[in-house]
């Protein structure tokens, strides 16, 4: 029995170990090259990213343990009891737009129509943030508001960090054929390349680095927050925020990330920022240095001097213990104390920026039963 046992034990860790050498999902390698050009970024040492002030991230052995029997134990509210309210929308109708507009998918997934470009956020379009559909859990509604392939032609896919959720192997598949130009963050190339996408069609960024996209002007800002795809690749690649701004609009888009100073920092450079798409959801006061408590997520919109703020990182994934709707309801709550204006879309909605304006619909409170 004992050596049968040890025998299965032995077999799963082979498994494992082949799983993770052999897919494509956890990405590309860095070669010298890569990692000497990491090396004068100003935030890389011993072989790792570096926030800009100290991030702890380490819960320790005991809460470690704790917050593993937590997530076992689950949150009967942490989703949804039925699928989200949610729009259609079709190829023609995105591709036809003229006025600067964005189109939520849920989570930080976006896409938007600024200055005629279109341009995706964060594209994680699958099903489940993680390296195998066994491993996490799936998406709250079972479509999309439109399919990739129905998308129209892409002009530009920026990225975030290379989390799962952030970052889809499927997704990028899909897309890599009708998108035009990458932007992403140091080291995240070598998992695009590593998926068949050129060289010529990747632009790397560091902190603080800008690039004019065809008339759009393009800033990689910084995010208090760490990265990672497989079990030895901590905080190998950059993680950031983004300010886009056309003619139309001038716009950020957070990625996930802590609350710090960084915020003021980019509202004094870029700012003030017609609508700001703030991380909001998937926190733990155990892991409050990487991603914001919701009424911190108002306050950083409030710094980055953002007329108009809505929160993402929400209403797609269970990546948390809190109830699957508590970040809008308490950044919302914080918004109105700080008389922040706030837009809470349903998913599939398109958002005219010229019109958006702060609503109070409160759709999310009646999907508990």
């Amino acid at each position: 029995m004992l050596l049968t046992i040890l025998s299965i034990i032995g077999l799963l860790i082979i498994i494992g170990l082949l799983f993770i050498n052999l897919s494509p999902q956890f990405g590309g390698k860095h070669s010298k090259e890569d990692i000497s050009r990491y090396e004068d970024s100003g935030h890389y040492t011993d072989g790792k990213f570096v926030n800009k002030i100290e991030t702890k991230m380490d819960m320790g052995f005991k809460n470690t343990l704790i917050t593993i029997k937590e997530f076992i134990q689950g949150n009967p509210n942490g989703k949804p009891k039925r699928e989200l309210p949610q729009e259609e929308a079709d190829s023609t109708q995105l591709a036809d737009l003229e006025e600067a507009t964005l189109l939520w998918f849920g989570h930080s997934a976006f896409f938007l129509k600024l200055d005629g470009k279109n341009i995706l956020l964060d594209p994680m379009l699958g099903n489940t943030p993680a390296p195998h559909p066994l491993l996490g859990g799936k998406r709250f509604n079972r479509e999309l508001p439109i399919d990739i392939v129905h998308l129209p032609p892409i002009d530009l896919v920026i990225i975030s960090h290379d989390h799962y959720d952030h970052l889809d192997y499927e997704s990028i598949q899909k897309l890599k054929n009708k998108c035009k130009q990458f932007y992403v963050p140091l080291g995240v190339g070598a998992h695009l390349k590593a998926w068949g996408i050129e060289k010529d069609r990747i632009k790397e960024f560091n902190w603080w680095e800008e690039s004019n996209y065809e008339g759009l002007q393009i800033a990689c800002t910084p995010a208090r927050h760490f990265s990672g795809r497989g079990l030895t690749d901590n905080s190998t690649t950059l993680w950031s925020s983004w300010v886009i701004k056309g003619k139309q609009k001038n716009i950020y888009f957070s990625g996930d990330s802590g609350y710090g100073p960084h915020f003021k920092e980019i509202g004094e450079k870029y700012g003030p920022f017609d609508f700001a798409m703030m991380e909001c959801g998937q926190y733990n006061t155990k892991w409050a240095s990487i991603h914001m408590m919701p009424e911190e997520t108002a306050l950083a919109a409030k710094e980055l001097k953002a007329n108009l703020a809505m929160p993402i990182h929400w209403a797609a994934f269970t990546l948390a213990l809190h109830d699957w709707n508590e970040p809008v309801i308490r950044m919302t709550e914080k918004a109105k104390e700080i008389n922040l204006p706030v837009i809470v879309p349903t998913i599939g909605s398109l958002i005219p920026l010229d019109k958006a304006e702060a609503n109070h619909s409160s759709w999310w409170l009646n999907l508990t039963k």
